[in-house]
């Protein structure tokens, strides 16, 4: 189906629905119910079960934000944060005018101490870190053997120690990762008593200084600490790592200084537009950080040896990743997204990707990221778990016309290697 057509049947929804099915992974249970507006009846079609990755039988307290009017708990690994507060759609088109407050204080923070941790963590990420000043921020990662990605992280140095913060139900495993690794270095690892909160769209640098929390927010790659509160940016937004006694107290004074709440609906639809992944969910057991947007954020290509690197560098030097992330627009005519590892088919039935996070956008209707050959043309046709799919040109730059990185001929290389 033609992308303009995808586009304007976006936003069709079944009728008497009075919002789109919530991002896909992000749901309430079957248990929950969620009435339309002036209706009795229950849209039973948005009730669909989340996804978690935390280990079985892991405590997650709910967040005190959870009791601001409105509020919709999510479920999966976002069961402890709101889902949204009433106007999923809403909260999306704010952000075009207005700062956003968005609760992520299920996500899991590590700390990283002693006068080893940079470049202790140096050998273990794709990031060059001995030199990383106090008072910035970067993205890190840890690869496996074989290159591919296992761990995803943001990674702030301020004041004599490293904070790490990666996706919620991802950082037990990090935890024990890192522990392992110690060996002799003068390092310690530990959990922080730190919540995450996220400030996006607009005026979001005002609304640090009219609350009082800073005389000057951080520009993108800077962090500082202010009463005990980590203060860090990227691209995209400001983060705020406050102690949990702390968190609602410092909640209140954003959204008295201006900012409005917004769920993780809202926030997981604006990251999928963006074309930003998520650990576990737009990533599967093959993937290397050349197949992702983390090859710019992440990855150092001239620092010293890491695990997988080899593989990173002769990608990149060949500069023929096996698949690409992209965009997916979807079919707006059916009440459904695809589910998180749904196979992505061409018309014949062929396998050519993976489908990952999906939502609802409050512009471009439902869209979803996938892991895509690099081989599909542009403009293909595509099913992603049965739905009509079309990967964004913007993502479909043809490989074949990008030159390796290296001055090697592929063909010729290929033919040398040949026995």
């Amino acid at each position: 189906m033609p992308l303009g057509t995808l586009r304007r049947r976006a936003l069709h929804l079944p009728a008497g629905a009075g919002e789109p099915p919530a991002p896909r992974g992000r749901r309430p249970p079957l248990s929950r119910t969620t009435a339309h507006p002036g209706s009795d009846r229950p849209e039973r079609w948005l009730h669909q079960t989340g996804t978690s990755t935390r280990p079985e039988g892991h405590h997650v307290t709910a967040s005190p934000l959870l009791g601001l009017p409105g509020a919709v708990a999510g479920s999966g690994d976002d069961e402890a944060v709101a889902w949204h507060y009433g106007d999923p759609m809403g909260e999306q088109r704010a952000a075009g005018r207005h700062p956003l407050l968005v609760d992520l204080s299920h996500h899991d923070v590590l700390m990283v101490t002693g006068p080893d941790r940079l470049t202790w963590l140096h050998t273990l990420t794709t990031q060059h870190l001995t030199d990383l000043p106090d008072g910035s921020r970067t993205d890190g990662l840890v690869l496996d053997p074989q290159g591919r990605v296992e761990h995803a992280f943001t990674i702030t140095e301020v004041g004599g120690t490293v904070y790490l913060v990666t996706d919620p139900g991802h950082g037990e495993a990090l935890l024990k990762y890192l522990t392992m690794m110690v060996f002799w270095s003068k390092v310690e690892v530990a959990p922080a008593d730190l919540a995450r909160l996220r400030l996006i769209g607009a005026r979001t640098d005002g609304t640090l200084t009219t609350a009082d929390l800073l005389d000057r927010a951080p520009t993108p790659g800077q962090a500082m600490e202010q009463s005990g509160i980590l203060i860090s940016a990227d691209p995209a937004g400001i983060d705020l790592l406050v102690p949990r006694a702390e968190f609602a107290a410092v909640a209140g004074k954003l959204l008295a200084a201006g900012a409005r709440p917004a769920g993780t609906w809202a926030h997981e639809a604006l990251r999928i537009a963006a074309g930003t992944p998520r650990l576990g969910i737009d990533t599967d057991e093959k993937t290397i950080p050349n197949e992702l947007p983390w090859l710019d954020t992440a990855v150092h290509l001239h620092k010293g040896c890491y695990r997988g690197q080899e593989t990173v560098a002769r990608v990149h030097n060949l500069g023929r990743p096996p698949r690409r992330l992209v965009r997916l627009h979807l079919d707006g005519s059916v009440d459904r997204l695809p589910e998180i590892g749904s196979a992505l088919l061409t018309a014949d039935g062929r396998v050519v990707g993976r489908v990952g996070s999906s939502a609802h956008h409050h512009e471009n209707g439902p869209m979803a990221l996938a892991l895509l050959k690099r081989s599909v043309p542009l403009g293909a046709p595509l099913l992603a778990d049965g739905v009509d799919a079309v990967a964004d040109p913007d993502d479909m730059a043809d490989p074949d016309t990008a030159p390796p990185v290296s001055a090697i001929d592929r063909r010729a290389f290929s033919q040398v290697r040949r026995p």
